[in-house]
């Protein structure tokens, strides 16, 4: 019998960060660890829109920051211009949920959040790894070929 094959589903370690699963591409953990980096900084509406580099973030800077740190996005984008970003359905690694208001992603099958929404653990506002999944009833599903 042969090893086990490589794990797609991140764990939140101690502190609320993420771990980086055995077997995730590249673009994958710099995701993973730029999500890490931002982790529990203070919601800011706003925060993250003119820069990727912020005090704060909002939820579409916070979702801008991570997809700009995997390589696939050049410029901050609000949440009504992440529910036309990328192709539509959802990625093996990282998908997007995005409407005119709110905006999260999932990565490697940890939601990444500034709404505690169903959160029973941390329910503070501001970027965080989140083990409870929304429905993603009423948000346009997107991903980026190949991840």
């Amino acid at each position: 019998m042969g090893a086990p094959g490589p794990t797609t589903t991140a764990t939140i370690l101690a502190g609320g960060k993420a771990s980086i699963p055995a077997g995730a591409p590249y673009s994958v953990g710099r995701a993973i660890q730029a999500a890490n980096r931002i982790h529990r900084r203070t919601y800011i509406w706003g925060g993250g829109h003119r820069a990727f580099k912020a005090k704060g973030y909002d939820c579409s800077g916070a979702v801008s920051y991570v997809l700009h740190a995997a390589g696939v996005l050049s410029t901050p984008l609000v949440s009504g211009q992440l529910a036309s970003w990328g192709i539509p359905g959802p990625g093996a690694w990282i998908t997007v949920y995005a409407n005119r208001t709110h905006t999260y992603m999932v990565v490697a099958g940890l939601r990444y959040d500034t709404s505690p929404l169903g959160e029973a653990v941390d329910q503070g506002r501001g970027p965080r790894w989140r083990y409870t999944v929304r429905t993603g009833t009423g948000f346009a599903v997107r991903h980026y070929a190949g991840l």
